[in-house]
């Protein structure tokens, strides 16, 4: 799926691509790490935020 930067928010927000640099960063800036602790993250539980999310703070 591509990533659609002219339609923001909704379903595109609920998931991390890896292959945009700006959504890295801005990701590991959310959840206040590295980039590469957001793409050790996402290869543990998947692309979806939520869930990201959750382990990053280890509720997973």
């Amino acid at each position: 799926m591509s990533d659609d930067k002219s339609k923001s928010g909704g379903r595109d927000r609920e998931l991390i691509s890896l292959s945009e640099d700006y959504e890295v960063r801005d990701w590991a800036k959310k959840f206040g790490v590295t980039e590469d602790g957001l793409r050790e993250a996402v290869a543990r539980v998947g692309n979806r935020a939520a869930d990201v999310e959750a382990d990053l703070n280890g509720s997973r």
